[in-house]
């Protein structure tokens, strides 16, 4: 490694966020760049001998060697390292929960290399000094992809299949490209311009992208499959996870998604009267302002929905969790180099919120009007079950109360693809515990020529999954149209960079 000694001498620093007071006023991004810093945080990998930091990621980022790259300040080799087995390390940079760092060996006795920033240092810093450039293919095979959604997986399968040649046209049935990253994440933690920027290089690539179509409606599926040699859907887990209790239907009862996708409307400057599909919104424009917020699910997307209540000036914002505290170290249950289960307080927070676990909502209460004016909650009481030993959940005796709540945001996750219309005129197959696409090695079980990646195939997840996902789907895909192809497996990038073809 550059420095051998690095991880003795340097301990583990972050970019500076900036302060609530300032924050909490706009939607720019919470940490500014400091490439600076990244030099002497590159230097505190170790000589481990076996990166188990390989392993986490799930795109098998090749994390020693772009490291050292950039302690010798060497920013083109740096990102060409990165960008051998990752599309996006803009979009991981910023978004990625970094298992990654979970896992790094550094990481059972210290705090682990900040495996994070450094990606996003190298890719700012390539788009900076020039190294980021369109990459088209030497010469066209003249068969034609259609790709169904324009997410982290729709993005990285269509990027990989054009690296090979390929026609790819990627449709995506909302105003604007990007999926989630668009419409879904806030702007304080991914700005825009970023997205747009890497969709203007995929343009000049050659990828057609195709906005305002509903494919199955706008575009018939028997049509699809005969205009395209394959299709990939790559849609994500779009319905939501409903709380189907009394009081449901009153004004001021919603899903997180269509908040968070207000929001972003309005930071760009887009109607917020109509949704990003076109339609006018169900229940108009959504506000936290002056009111008191709960936020139900204790995940990132309401972990989101905290963010940006606060930036509309909530009265006070609560967010619940049905689930036991979990613990604020490691739990045993998840050793290193594992994922933990532990305590996670995100930048939204830190800018203000209470935060309640163990607890139910039993019904959402109204007042003559139909908006709502209160929760009915009640706490729970966890105990492991001593034949299944599973954990079992009951009501704590007397402790039913009502909490004052003016908007509720229901961001309990996603149970799976919406199955009317597209998927069902395919004639795909779901799989039965989960009503996902049932797609063995990403390709349909029912119609060779259809393939799916991301969240719709494997359930909701992580973008660096999503990608992950995209970049496999599409070497299938290739396979299938060429009977072999020299997009990379996973399993090779970890151990051979190539940077002559993808």
């Amino acid at each position: 490694m550059g420095k051998a000694t690095g991880f003795l001498e340097f301990t583990r620093e972050l970019p500076k966020k900036r302060s609530v007071e300032e924050r909490k006023n706009d939607y720019k991004e919470i940490e500014p760049l400091n490439p600076a810093q990244s030099q002497q945080q590159a230097a505190r990998c170790m000589d481990c001998g076996i990166p188990f930091c390989h392993n986490g990621c799930p795109l098998g980022n090749i994390i020693p060697e772009f490291n050292d790259a950039v302690y010798e300040q060497n920013w083109e080799y740096a990102y060409q390292i990165l960008s051998s087995t990752n599309n996006f390390p803009e979009f991981t940079g910023r978004i990625c929960p970094a298992p990654c760092e979970s896992s790094c060996v550094l990481g059972i006795n210290k705090p682990p290399v900040a495996i994070e920033f450094i990606e996003k240092s190298i890719i700012e810093k390539a788009y900076e000094l020039g190294y980021v450039k369109p990459k088209t293919p030497a010469k066209r095979t003249g068969k034609k992809v259609a790709i169904i959604g324009s997410g982290p997986a729709g993005l990285a399968t269509a990027a990989q299949l054009n690296y090979a040649g390929h026609w790819v046209t990627v449709f995506e049935r909302a105003d604007q490209i990007g999926g989630l990253l668009r419409y879904g994440i806030p702007d304080f933690k991914l700005e825009k311009n970023v997205v747009t920027r890497r969709v203007e290089v995929m343009t000049q690539e050659g990828i057609e992208f195709k906005t305002n179509v509903n494919v199955g409606s706008d575009i018939k599926a028997d049509a699809l499959l005969e205009d395209f040699d394959a299709v990939v859907l790559a849609m994500g887990s779009t319905v939501p996870r409903n709380l189907p209790i009394p009081g449901r239907d009153l004004k001021g009862v919603y899903f997180a998604m269509e908040f968070l996708s207000q929001q972003n409307k309005r930071v760009s400057g887009i109607d917020v009267a109509i949704d990003h599909q076109g339609k006018a919104y169900k229940h108009g424009e959504i506000l936290a302002t002056n009111k008191n917020v709960m936020v139900l699910g204790g995940g990132d997307t309401g972990s989101d929905c905290v963010g940006t209540s606060n930036r509309h000036g909530a009265a006070s914002i609560t967010q619940i969790e049905i689930m036991p505290m979990p613990p604020k170290e490691r739990a045993e249950s998840t050793p290193w180099p594992h994922w933990p289960m532990m305590l996670r307080t995100s930048t939204s927070h830190e800018e203000g919120c209470e935060r309640k676990w163990s607890v139910n909502t039993k019904a959402f209460l109204g007042d003559e009007n139909g908006n709502l004016r209160a929760l009915q909650m009640v706490e729970l009481d966890w105990q492991k079950d001593p034949e299944t030993g599973r954990m079992a959940m009951r009501e704590v005796a007397g402790s039913e109360r009502e909490i004052p709540c003016e908007l509720a945001l229901l961001a309990a996750g996603f149970l799976n693809p919406q199955h009317e219309g597209l998927l069902n005129d395919l004639g795909v197959e779901f799989e039965e515990r989960t009503n996902n696409i049932k797609a063995i090695n990403y390709q349909s079980t029912t119609n060779p020529k259809v393939f799916a990646a991301g969240d719709c195939r494997r359930g909701q997840s992580l973008v660096v999954w999503a990608i992950s996902e995209g970049r496999e789907a599409a070497r299938k895909v290739d396979e299938f149209l060429m009977g072999e192809s020299l997009l990379e497996a996973k399993e090779l990038s970890m151990f051979t960079p190539s940077f002559a073809h993808v």
